[in-house]
């Protein structure tokens, strides 16, 4: 089944060309069809692959498509790997990936068809470079999937593009991207010269052979492209914004594709970040001030789409804590638990602004627990889930890279620890003031309150199980010796070890601590804003959070301003220096043929005169030149 593995691509890759190219001759529910089932039909190949890799013995496997680069002696095949990493990126981006193209064939109707056709051609081109992302056998075609995401998520994101805010907030996604980008270009490059290939085979297995300064470099410039892609500091200001597109959007960008790349590229060269232990500590210290920050500024947001937005950024932060301290399959079980409940959760946020009429604000709820009792149901499961509550989902990845954290430096687990109470704060201060009290809303908004149709709550209670048993995959060995199946499962690509070996008596402590600290920030919040909302109101120090610390504004003031002077200053010195001296010349030039062709009159006394005029001036310049010379010679002679 694995030789069938560009099937996983293609079906996508197919669901786009015929929404794309069709758009103006498909109805709507066939274009549903066509974008939901193409996805589908990935996941099922997807799973027949994964049931194939979870057998004993078996071998990762790299299938060639066709030669697509061979200059000299580099030679770069379009090929993909097959192997437990990818297998299991697989199932999250085309499982959850599907579960969101069913949920928005209800939530986009309003759309007309064109429009619906586009909507869904870009969301199957999305998870098609996602899945070009994880397959690509070698750093190029992972790279081509790393750049599909990100011309995807401009699309997506500006889907709306008649408003100026949406274009703006797209913009800014792609060239943040952009940014981190060029530094993954600039890693590859260095990796040919060094290595003198990008396939993974080769790279990593001649990594022993850099020095640590080399791979530190290299290193150093593949993180700054995670910073990127996966919104970490200081490039993680374009994922809060990027709630301007549809929400199912948000869902695909921020579960299961794209801000998940940076982690999967990261885990799949731990080989490289082995070797640099100073990179590895800029990850970790990075990934928690992000973690740490997001959570922060998470607190006093108001806009239930945003609150989603800067939890996943502090989410992120802990992947790559967990990545920091070499706990990478708890990373990866991270990626996937967080895929879970974090799209259940944008699409329940989804459900709440479908019932509200398009309203975001959380102040303006209140109550809605009667009128979506679905939604409010699996809402309070992601918002258990990602609290790290056991037996959630969360609990036992999030527990699992603390624990590491904690072995690799007590610090990092105490910041972390923290996050997490901020975590379980911030998220059941959002449920409180959702579902919580009464309603807050408009007389007419209350009036058109009702539960979302079938195609948008059967992807919630499907995610909501997968958010309460995915865990189960993991479970610490402190808890059940031999049962953490995914470090199996994964461990022949990026390690066995789970990054952390403390004694049992510590780790129970651990555990016992992070849950009481979540259970604290969860009922201490329901307590606090269920009853009286209106203590969500910025104040003081809280209107630094509210404002995002003011991150924004810095950039702003920093960095666009003064390059938007010396983009004014470069147009004025273009128009009125380098035109003005070119223009100058041709005007001069025309100006003085203009008055030469004034000689040319047609009479030939004119000419004759002239022509005189012009033997006089040559008899002139030989006698005060030449002729002078030569009477100066006869006087020294005589």
């Amino acid at each position: 089944m694995t030789q069938l593995v560009w099937l996983v691509p293609a079906l996508p890759l197919a669901g786009f060309l015929i929404n794309g190219l069709f758009r103006n001759q498909l109805s709507k529910s066939l274009t549903g069809i066509i974008g939901s089932g193409t996805v589908l039909g990935a996941f099922v190949v997807s799973l027949l692959i994964f049931g194939e890799v979870r057998q004993e013995g078996f071998q990762p496997v790299v299938v060639t498509l066709f030669d697509f680069i061979s200059v000299g002696k580099l030679s770069i095949p379009f090929a993909f790997q097959v192997d437990s990493l990818s297998a299991l990126f697989l199932l999250i981006i085309t499982g959850v990936g599907f579960l969101i193209h069913l949920y928005s064939t209800a939530y986009m109707h309003e759309e007309n068809a064109p429009q619906f056709a586009r909507y869904f051609s870009y969301l199957n081109l999305f998870v098609f470079s996602m899945l070009l992302l994880v397959l690509g056998a070698n750093f190029i075609i992972l790279f081509i999937g790393w750049e599909g995401v990100g011309l995807c998520s401009y699309l997506l994101i500006g889907y709306w593009f008649q408003n100026t805010d949406y274009d703006d907030a797209a913009r800014k996604a792609f060239i943040m991207n952009r940014i981190g980008d060029v530094a993954f270009l600039i890693a590859i490059f260095y990796m040919v010269n060094k290595f003198g290939s990008v396939s993974f085979d080769e790279v990593f297995g001649k990594a022993s052979t850099l020095s640590t300064g080399a791979a530190t470099v290299i290193t150093l410039l593949l993180f700054v492209g995670a910073t990127g892609k996966s919104a970490q500091i200081p490039l993680y200001t374009w994922l809060p914004d990027a709630m301007a597109g549809p929400t199912p959007v948000s869902a695909l960008i921020h579960a299961a594709t794209m801000v998940t790349a940076g982690i999967y590229m990261i885990a799949r060269s731990h080989v490289l970040y082995d070797l640099a232990p100073v990179t590895q500590t800029v990850v970790a210290v990075i990934g928690l001030a992000t973690a740490l920050l997001a959570a922060t500024i998470a607190l006093k947001q108001n806009d239930i789409k945003k609150v989603l937005a800067y939890s996943t950024v502090s989410q992120l932060g802990y992947m790559f804590l967990g990545l920091g301290v070499g706990a990478y399959t708890g990373a990866v079980f991270h990626v996937m638990t967080h895929a879970f409940f974090k799209a259940l959760l944008f699409l329940g946020a989804g459900s709440v602004i479908h019932a509200m009429g398009g309203e975001q604000d959380i102040r303006k709820m209140g109550g809605l627990r009667k009128a979506l009792p679905q939604t409010t149901g699996t809402f309070f499961i992601g918002c258990i889930a990602i609290a790290g509550i056991p037996p959630f989902a969360g609990f036992f990845s999030k527990d699992e890279i603390l624990t590491a954290a904690y072995a690799k430096n007590p610090v990092y687990y105490a910041v972390g620890v923290f996050t997490a109470l901020l975590t379980a704060f911030y998220m059941f201060r959002l449920f409180a003031m959702t579902f919580g009290g009464k309603f807050r809303g408009t007389h007419e908004q209350e009036h058109h309150l009702h539960e979302s149709p079938a195609a948008m709550t059967i992807p919630l209670w499907v995610l909501a199980i997968l958010s309460v048993v995915g865990g189960f995959v993991g479970i610490p060995a402190v808890i059940a010796p031999n049962a953490h199946w995914l470090a199996k499962f994964l461990g022949p690509v990026v390690g066995e070890g789970t990054g952390a070996e403390l004694a049992s008596g510590t780790e129970w402590g651990l555990i016992a601590t992070s849950v009481v600290l979540a259970l604290i920030g969860s009922i201490g919040a329901w307590a606090r804003f269920s009853k009286k909302p209106e203590l969500g109101e910025p104040t003081g120090f809280g209107k630094v959070l509210a404002n995002k610390w003011y991150v924004d504004e810095f950039y702003n003031a920093m960095i666009v301003r003064p390059l938007d002077l010396l983009a004014q200053f470069l147009v004025f010195f273009d128009k009125n220096i380098v035109d003005g001296i070119v223009n100058g010349v041709g005007r001069l030039v025309q100006y003085g043929s203009r008055q030469l062709r004034l000689l040319q009159s047609g009479q030939v006394g004119g000419y004759v005169l002239l022509m005189v005029l012009g033997i006089l001036i040559l008899f002139l310049v030989e006698l005060f030149s030449g002729g002078s010379g030569t009477v100066t010679k006869a006087v020294v002679g005589h």
